[in-house]
């Protein structure tokens, strides 16, 4: 943010930030910024005070579930002020999401696929992108070294509490948990995939997603991520062919502070199918979409591999991916026997518009990658167009276009 925040004064934007704890502090170092110190509940008091005395005509943030975001956006609404949220890409790698109003649930992307057959046909295909693998280190290391700061600064920001539902020690522990495991989960995940590979119905496969990520709790009314687990397995158990499986696939950036092993074999004892339900720790997405029989998430991005994959996909939340055409709309216990493949033509379209109307080129962690999403992200802030408005201006580009060819 702090590389965004420069680039938008370098064009005579006023920019300020609103820090709630020391890595927030360490993250924004020369620019203009207001601590917030006080109890959550004097929040909106706090920053209806700064709106009045700042005057801002944009709100920027990362996000838009956690707490003080839905205070800060549901005010920001109210006095008209325009709303820029960031999120990991709806597609990946090498896209973030920048939508204004929201993301997922709230944004303001079409909800029915001949919208985007019809814009689509009005854009130029974009490339498709090979996936890369994140990087868990460079994560690790911007996450410790933000709970560092925020435990060093602790006592200028006595009030302020992580929305993670966990503390920023216990995940540090995570992260070195995590680290010195690594040669036995890569053992196990070898095993893993090939007995799913080899089961005589084949396999189903379902991403796991962290179990406080706001995707989940806010668009979804399943309450986590483990509730989840319990209740696709139990699914598979009652509804599932004889001789398929269940592949579990443990995020790629997951901080090690839930036991997922624990939690899946658990669900699937309890479900008695033990032996039908693997989990995979580590190993590339793009192999296990290349073999399954259909993938099961919450509203997980990866989802959008699995469709570029032609997989059957069924989304249990709510996404901007979950359309007829696209996903299969019927049930999970239909899921299991009879999976709606996605129809490719209206994928590419999805792809096409979706690119277009609320992705930009870069990512979070690398310096390439943010410079190009700074690039990218500088003139649609200035812009300040809603993804629906931006699919709208699809057809008034091409009518000037054809207007001025002719």
């Amino acid at each position: 943010m702090h590389t965004l925040g420069q680039a938008l004064a370098a064009r005579g934007h006023g920019v300020s930030r609103v820090n709630f704890n020391g890595g927030d502090r360490l993250a924004w170092p020369s620019l203009p910024a207001i601590d917030f110190t006080r109890p959550p509940a004097e929040f909106p008091a706090f920053l209806q005070r700064l709106i009045l005395d700042a005057e801002p005509t944009d709100l920027i943030l990362h996000g838009d579930c956690r707490p003080l975001h839905r205070v800060a956006i549901d005010l920001a609404n109210r006095l008209g002020i325009a709303v820029h949220v960031f999120e990991e890409g709806y597609l990946r790698p090498n896209w973030i999401t920048l939508e204004v109003g929201g993301v997922n649930g709230y944004s303001h992307l079409p909800r029915a696929l001949p919208a985007y057959r019809a814009a689509a046909d009005l854009l130029a295909a974009q490339p498709t992108m090979a996936h890369v693998a994140p990087s868990v280190r460079t994560r690790a290391r911007d996450c410790i070294a933000y709970g560092a700061a925020c435990m060093a600064l602790r006592l200028r920001y006595p009030h302020y509490a992580t929305h993670r539902g966990w503390s920023l020690a216990r995940e540090a522990a995570g992260w070195m948990r995590r680290a010195a495991r690594i040669p036995l989960v890569r053992r196990r995940s070898r095993t893993a995939i090939r007995i799913a590979s080899a089961a005589p119905g084949g396999f189903f496969l379902m991403p796991i997603q962290m179990d406080n990520d706001s995707q989940i709790l806010c668009h979804s009314d399943i309450g986590g991520m483990m509730h989840a687990i319990r209740l696709v397995i139990a699914s598979f158990a009652r509804h599932a062919p004889p001789g398929t499986v269940l592949a579990v696939k443990e995020h790629p950036l997951d901080n090690g502070v839930i036991d997922w092993r624990g939690v899946t074999m658990k669900a699937a004892r309890e479900a008695g199918i033990a032996g039908r339900v693997l989990l995979v720790e580590d190993g590339d997405l793009q192999y296990l979409l290349d073999r399954t029989l259909g993938m099961v998430t919450v509203n997980s991005t990866s989802a959008t591999f699995a469709l570029a994959s032609g997989v059957p996909v069924i989304a249990l939340g709510r996404s901007v991916y979950d359309l007829p055409g696209l996903t299969h709309q019927g049930s999970l216990e239909l899921f299991w026997r009879t999976p709606s493949p996605p129809d490719a033509g209206h994928f590419e379209a999805f792809r096409r518009v979706l690119t277009h109307a609320c992705l930009v080129e870069g990512d979070f962690f690398t310096r390439d990658g943010v410079a190009k999403a700074v690039a990218a992200a500088v003139p649609r802030i200035e812009a300040a167009r809603d993804a629906a408005a931006r699919i709208r201006d699809i057809d008034g580009e091409a009518f000037a276009g054809a207007a001025s060819a002719g």
